[in-house]
Parts: C-alpha cells; structure tokens; sequence
C-alpha cells in the first residue's frame, strides 16, 4: 500500500480462520470472507434488516405527506427538512465517532432511529394529520441518521483487515442497493393490505433488531495512543484539512462528486418516460428507469468477486467513473426504452464498483482517528451530489431538452475524470 496516504495501523478486533481458495464460479461471485468473521457478521445483519425498512419509512412519509396536502410542493419541502439536519449532523457525527467507543455512539442512534419510528407510528395510526409534525419527525430521524453512518462505516475497518474492504463494502453496498429495490415494492404491495402506520411500525422492529445485532459487537474505543478531543467545530475543520493534505482522498470525494452532479439524471426520467419512451407507457417507463441503475448495482455486487480483489484501487474508481458517464451518455442516445435501461443498468454496476472502492480508499487511506470525520463529509457528498443534479439536470433538460442534457452530462463526466486522473498522479498510484 502507499504508505504516504495510508494508517500503519489496522487493527482487527475479530480475527477469522483462513477459508479454502476461491475456484470456479466462486472466484466471480460476491466475495463473503468478510462474513466469517463474526464481528463483521453482526454490523452485516443488522443492515440487512435495516435497508428495507427503512424504505418502508422513504415511501411512507411522502405518500402521507401527500395524502394530507394533495400537494408535490410539499412532498418536495420534505425532503429539504430531512437534507439539513443529515449533512449538519453527518459532519459532526464524523467528529463524535472518533472520539468516542464507536459502538455506544451506533447503540444510542439506533435507538433514536427506532424511537422516532415508533412516533411516526404513533401520529399516523391515531390520525393527527399534522405535516409540521411530520416534518419535525423527519428532522430528528435524519439527525440520528447522519449521527449513525460515520460510525458505522468507520467500524468496518476495525471488524475486517484491509485487503477485505473492498469486499466488505461490496457486501454492505449491496444490501443497501437491494433495500432500495426490494423497499418501495414492499412499501407499495403492504399499504393496501396493512395501511400506512403499519409501514412505520415494521421500521421500528427492524430497528430494534439492528439494536440487538450491534449490542454483540465488541467494544471499539479510540485505539490507544489517540489524545482525546472534544466533537466540536474544530475537529470537524481539521478533518476538511486533513482531507486538503491527502491528495488521493481529495480526490476520491472529487470522483464522486464528477458523477452524482454532472451525471446523475434521475430528475430528467419524468420527462423522458412521457417524451421519449410514451409509445412503451408512461407509466412502465418510469418505473423501469427509476429501477435500473438499483437493478444494476446489486447485479455488480452479487458478481463483485470479479473485481473485489483488485489491488490499484485508485484506476478502479477512475474507470468506474469513466464507465458510468459512457453508460450515462449511451442511456441519452437510446431512443429504445429497452436500451435505455441496459444502459441505466450497466452505470449501476459502475456505481457499483465506485462505490466499493471509493469505500476501501476512505477507510484505508486515513488513520483511525480520523475515518469518522471522512465518513461524515462522505455521507454529506453522497446525500447532497444527486440532489444538486436534480437541480443542474432539471434546469438543463428545460433549457436543451432531457436527451440533451442527459448526453451533456455523460460527456463531461468522462472528460473532466480523465482531466483530473492525469493532472494529479495520486489516484492512479494508490493502491493496496
């Protein structure tokens, strides 16, 4: 590994017995080693129960919010409620986990997470009706969120040794991109049959079981040697510093933030499934682009053995990078709806991919005391990017029209990620 960017330290609180060698269709299938060990396993599992029901609770609050004001507008103001607190309290929250025992901090916010639940239960089964109410929920619901994520991202790097990150975070990835497939089906199927307040319910005893699975963790402390801090502004700054010094993490939030703004088109598939893909049905139209690029990244996770194992993990995310804004641009070419989404679904995979090892980067290019605050500006750029294109891409696709800007977009991914991978040496050279 480039030790210039990287921890001398990784500690593994959980060692696990060496598995046989991968042969056959294993060796492409999804990389499970990370699940031997029993630590690891438990963090997993508690998000596998959690990715679904918290999308219970994604689709439950707009459809309520809705049923109450029979408006968008409001739908869409929501969502501003939930953005704020998540990106103030994700870069705190990245100061406080490394400051204090990981493990109690994710103990208190799943619990928070969970209680809010229960509330959203509560207001929605007795009939309250009250959007203020809803939105405050939201707010608290997303603070706790943006407390939880740093640490538990930041964890994953005690509970595996570092040549199984990139594995780790394919797995972790994964679930999430399945919840957001499997969630808003379920959502949609349960609501005729159990009503909405049931949905809230569902999260909230998922959550508890999250509760329980991060109970049986061990302990994870400051590592020794670490002087303790307080979780306050300053800490938050010299975290931004510290990512101003090293260069390869710059540029690995840089990648992210070349392909959710400039190349995110979601905001533009209304438009298109009612333009351009009309003939197919709007109405399938949009369902099957809004799906694709979540259909895409679970299929590059079950298959991610194809690549999990890679060791120059800085062209990995450059040319993930790259892949995604071709399939962006081919997506804008197709005037077969069926094409299209081939091609939504392949940036999927790339999304895939980028993910994984943008993850393994962040979690191996810092030190310890410092992968809580990464964490934190990671979930603000993963939070805040596609809800910036929203803007750019709405904006552009009234301005040109939809395939225009989709093109657009696409293009200048490919070219400003070339850009930048040949004008700063230090992602092509990170490696593990």
């Amino acid at each position: 590994m480039d030790t210039s960017e990287s921890s001398t330290e990784h500690p593994v609180e959980d060692p696990a017995p060496a598995g046989p060698p991968r042969r056959g269709r294993r060796r492409w299938a999804m990389d499970t080693r990370p699940l031997r060990r029993p630590a690891y396993r438990r963090l997993w599992a508690s998000t596998v129960v959690t990715a679904v029901g918290s999308q219970l609770t994604a689709v439950a609050v707009p459809k309520q919010i809705y049923d109450i004001t029979g408006s968008s507008a409001w739908v869409g103001y929501a969502g501003l409620a939930g953005l704020l607190p998540l990106v103030v309290f994700a870069l705190w929250g990245g100061a406080v986990a490394d400051s204090m025992d990981r493990r109690r901090l994710l103990l208190i916010t799943n619990s928070g997470i969970a209680v809010t639940s229960v509330l959203f239960w509560l207001q929605a089964a007795t009939g309250l009706d009250s959007v203020g109410v809803l939105m405050v929920l939201l707010a608290v619901q997303q603070a706790f969120f943006g407390l939880n994520a740093p640490a538990r991202s930041a964890s994953v790097a005690r509970l595996v040794p570092e040549h199984e990150l990139a594995a780790a975070n394919a797995l972790g990835s994964t679930v999430m991109q399945t919840g957001l497939v499997a969630g808003p089906l379920l959502a949609g199927a349960l609501i005729p049959v159990v009503g909405l307040p049931e949905l809230y319910l569902i999260d909230a005893l998922a959550l508890c079981v999250a509760v329980g699975a991060v109970l049986r963790l061990p302990s994870l402390p400051p590592l020794a040697g670490t002087a303790a801090r307080r979780a306050g502004v300053r800490e938050i700054v010299a975290g931004f510093r510290y990512i101003a010094l090293h260069k390869v993490l710059l540029l690995s939030f840089l990648a992210d933030i070349v392909a959710m703004v400039l190349g995110m088109p979601r905001a533009l598939f209304p438009q298109l499934a009612a333009e351009t893909y009309a003939p197919y049905g709007e109405g399938l139209a949009l369902g099957l682009l809004f799906a694709a690029i979540p259909v895409g990244a679970v299929a590059g996770g079950l298959f991610s053995g194809t690549f999990s194992r890679a060791r120059r993990h800085g062209w990995m995310v450059i040319g993930a990078v790259v892949a995604w804004g071709v399939a962006v641009t081919g997506f804008g070419l197709s005037a077969s709806l069926w094409i299209a989404v081939a091609f939504l679904a392949a940036a999927g995979v790339a999304d895939m991919v980028s993910m994984v090892f943008r993850g393994a980067i962040l979690l191996s290019a810092a030190t310890d005391e410092m992968r809580g605050r990464m964490q934190g500006v990671f979930t603000v750029v993963v939070a805040g990017g596609p809800r910036l294109a929203d803007v750019l891409h709405g904006t552009a696709g009234s301005a040109f029209g939809a395939r225009t800007a989709v093109v657009g977009g696409g293009v200048l991914v490919v070219a400003v990620m070339l850009a930048l991978a040949a004008a700063v040496p230090d992602l092509r050279r990170y490696r593990v």
